[in-house]
């Protein structure tokens, strides 16, 4: 019997992962990437001896990515070295005022001790609870197509379901806990890579803060881009096609099966699709209008995750007295969700978010020099033009300068912004948004986009649209367990 054919659209994350375990199964697979390099957001800059990832910057979950590699017998220190980072992260909330998030469990303890006596205690309940989710989250929902309800029909799920608050949010679960307001934000940020407010994200996402906390934050040398050749490794090893600079245009769809990928490069067809472009601009643009999964209206009333100003800079000069990462926690928070999520608009405070990799990592900028990445969470579908970037990039700098002690603008020798206009041009992202969708209750689990196409046998979806959500490691378990339905898919296809 011949081989069956799959075609996967996007080289990002999810889709390198599918692709890779299909043609371990046997498949025929070739991706087809729009962009020159694969990676999707995780792609790379490079110039003037400067090298930026472009868009994932921290490594946690470290998990995950063992356990994919495992996929393949292989292991993360086969293809980089991974760090610890000591402290993860900085966390400023005025001048001469910041918390360094050690990674020692112990010290962490003493540093909530300090700043609200008591504290430590509840973080040991906190985190026992955060890890007792994370095992029930990681082992028993992530890896669910989430086709519907029934999935989640059965009584021990049921039981861990209240177990792991999904219907308490994620502010009231932090208050239950703690008082002090920079340990607040200090629990609260990491649901803000989940593209919500923590009044509106399921108590269940204080997984994440075990994930932080516990298994803590990691760099692997080279950078994130990395992650990205040592799957782009693995795939080809099993004989994936990756063509890139070659966009899709357009799916034709006959008789209920997708039966031909048209791109810029010619035309391809296949026996499996799987799209990890983004949903919407496949679901509203590539497939004719009667074979879409969702109404134009459906996709306008969906809650997404922010999309970013981003600015890649390199410095003549290094730095002193910052950390890796580094967050600006020292204007408004709920102002600026505020601007985010309920009146959307440039914001009037932001906060914001500084990396610096040159801090654990020489290869990323010349000698002497350093190399930082300043991103501010956006609204999406706000108006971007060069002089709003301007203004908050000039803002942003100002307030690091001012925060941190450290001049920094008579040092810049290189500098790229990319925000809104650029996420929709380079990955046709819905409303330019940075993150994918946001994972609020109503758009948990099989109340996401779903992964199948319900219109098209052959056809199917991954990413950070559908299940199980935004960020890299559940982008590579969407890419596993969207392998495993198109594996189904192709079993009972056989059968008829």
């Amino acid at each position: 019997m011949s081989k069956k054919k799959v075609i996967v659209i996007g080289a990002g994350f999810s889709g390198l992962a599918a692709a890779a375990l299909l043609a371990k199964e046997g498949c025929e697979v070739v991706i087809l990437e729009k962009n020159d390099q694969p990676g999707g957001r995780a792609r790379i800059w490079q110039q003037d001896g400067f090298t930026f990832d472009m868009g994932p910057s921290w490594y946690w979950m470290p998990d995950v990515f063992e356990n994919y590699f495992a996929l393949f017998n292989k292991k993360p220190s086969d293809f980089y070295k991974l760090e610890r980072l000591d402290p993860g992260y900085r966390v400023y909330y005025a001048k001469n005022d910041y918390l360094d998030v050690a990674a020692d469990m112990q010290k962490l303890k003493n540093l909530f001790e300090r700043v609200e006596p008591g504290s430590s205690k509840a973080l040991s309940e906190f985190l026992n609870q955060a890890e007792y989710k994370y095992r029930v989250g990681m082992g028993e929902y992530v890896f669910k197509p989430s086709h519907s309800i029934t999935e989640y029909m059965d009584f021990s799920l049921l039981k861990k379901s209240l177990g792991i608050q999904l219907l308490t949010s994620m502010s009231k679960h932090v208050r239950k806990y703690f008082k002090n307001p920079k340990l607040i934000k200090l629990l609260e940020f990491p649901v803000l890579f989940l593209g919500a407010t923590p009044q509106n994200t399921p108590a269940m996402y204080s997984m994440m803060n075990y994930a932080d906390l516990v298994l803590g934050t990691w760099y692997p040398q080279g950078g994130m881009h990395q992650i990205v050749k040592a799957m782009v490794s693995i795939a080809e090893s099993h004989g994936v096609s990756i063509k890139l600079n070659t966009e899709v245009t357009a799916i034709d769809v006959k008789q209920g099966k997708a039966n031909l990928v048209r791109t810029t490069q010619g035309d391809f067809t296949a026996d499996i699709v799987i799209s990890g472009a983004d949903y919407e601009h496949t679901d509203q643009v590539l497939i004719p209008k009667q074979n879409r999964n969702y109404t134009s209206k459906y996709w306008d009333t969906r809650t997404m995750s922010p999309s970013s100003l981003l600015y890649y800079i390199g410095l003549n000069k290094r730095v002193e007295g910052i950390e890796h990462h580094n967050l600006f926690f020292d204007e408004d928070f709920e102002l600026h969700a505020h601007e985010i999520y309920t009146e959307p608009k440039w914001p009037t405070k932001p906060l914001f978010y500084v990396s610096c990799a040159s801090k654990t990592d020489s290869s990323v900028a010349p000698e002497g020099g350093e190399n930082l990445f300043f991103l501010m969470p956006l609204a999406p579908g706000l108006n971007d033009d060069d002089t709003l970037r301007q203004k908050y990039f000039d803002l942003m700098v100002n307030r690091f300068e001012a925060v941190t002690g450290q001049s920094i603008k008579d040092n810049i020798v290189l500098k790229r912004s990319y925000a809104m206009n650029d996420f929709k041009a380079d990955y046709h992202s819905f409303k330019g948004n940075a993150y994918g969708l946001a994972n609020t209750l109503a758009q948990t689990a099989f109340l996401k986009p779903a992964m199948r196409a319900k219109k098209i046998s052959n056809m199917l979806y991954t990413g950070q649209l559908t299940v199980p959500g935004p960020g890299v490691p559940p982008a590579i378990i969407s890419g596993q367990v969207v392998a495993a339905e198109a594996l189904k898919l192709l079993k009972e296809e056989q059968a008829v």
